[in-house]
């Protein structure tokens, strides 16, 4: 008995419409199981962005392991070769000796009352100019903005003398106060918290707040203060951090030692001839962990407020 050959379609060929990889004709009865070939590329296809994840986080937290290596090491096994990669036993140590060579407790409660200060008035002064800037008119508005926005693009090593200058002729220099007041608002944050106010409080919550006789205050506070909550815990937090790291503008402005904060206080530990490492690193990771604890207790409201600044007022 002869095969029935497939009858052929006119114009085309016998074999078209039969799919090579469909298994029919070859005796299975269905569809055959995916290559060996193609299984190994599915899996490697979804392994390398794990792999890519892995790598990141790897070497994004190695600076701080590594930072946790020396705080407990001698300056000889820092230096040592090849590299050690494990804890020291001089932690202890090096901490006591940080703690002698300056006023760390003044230090850090400087540079707290310096950082909570800068945290609290940033939130309230670039909010207040944010929440003008996007849900009211008023002369000027569109060039002030423009203009607000530029002082942005200006390096901020450029102000440092005619600051000086001016903390000098209020009589603030070796005081907090310079810290503090030059750092209550910046364009960063009034940009920031202007986009979202734009795409988050809602025109008619305004008009129902003019109608009830509720002024501009009123109105910021009642309306606008709880919608941008996740921005103003946001800017909050980067802001203390930024002024928590800030070493230039102390460093020129804090001529009193028991002005000092945590950053320039450290800086006392490095000597002209000899620097013991060991404890410079161990300062080191005592300025660094308030900074882990701080954003670990916001994380939430950092992360998923970065990104806010994109939303189209």
């Amino acid at each position: 008995m002869t095969a029935l050959s497939p009858v052929p379609r006119p114009g085309g060929d016998a074999t078209a419409g039969i799919d090579p990889t469909s298994g029919a004709g070859s005796g299975s009865g269905g569809s055959r199981p995916p290559s060996r070939h193609y299984v190994a590329r599915g899996r490697l296809a979804r392994a390398v962005p794990h792999l890519c994840v892995i790598i990141g986080v790897i070497l994004s937290i190695f600076p701080f392991y590594w930072l946790i290596v020396m705080s407990t090491s001698t300056t000889a096994e820092i230096f040592g070769y090849p590299p050690k990669l494990t804890f020291g036993s001089s932690f202890v140590e090096n901490v006591r000796t940080v703690v002698q060579s300056v006023d760390l407790l003044q230090a850090l409660v400087n540079t707290i009352i310096v950082s909570t200060s800068c945290a609290v008035l940033v939130m309230f002064f670039d909010s207040l100019a944010a929440f003008a800037f996007a849900k009211f008119n008023f002369p000027g508005k569109k060039p002030l903005f423009i203009l607000l926005i530029a002082t942005m693009l200006v390096p901020g090593s450029l102000s440092l003398v005619p600051s000086f200058i001016l903390m000098s002729e209020l009589g603030w220099v070796g005081t907090l106060q310079a810290l503090i007041v030059p750092g209550a608002a910046n364009a960063f944050g009034i940009f920031l918290l202007r986009q979202i106010a734009a795409g988050s409080v809602p025109d008619e919550l305004i008009e129902s707040a003019r109608i009830d006789g509720a002024g501009f205050f009123t109105t910021y506070w009642r309306v606008g203060v709880p919608l941008l909550r996740g921005g103003l815990a946001f800017l909050g937090i980067f802001t203390f951090i930024t002024a928590w790291n800030d070493y230039v503008w102390p460093l020129i402005v804090l001529v009193d030692p028991q002005r000092q904060t945590l950053q320039t206080s450290l800086q006392n530990l490095n000597s002209l001839y000899l620097t013991d490492y060991g404890m410079v690193m161990a300062g080191a990771l005592i300025s660094v962990v308030p900074l882990i604890g701080v954003f670990i207790i916001g994380s939430r409201h950092f992360i998923a407020n970065i990104a806010a600044g994109a939303i189209k007022g």
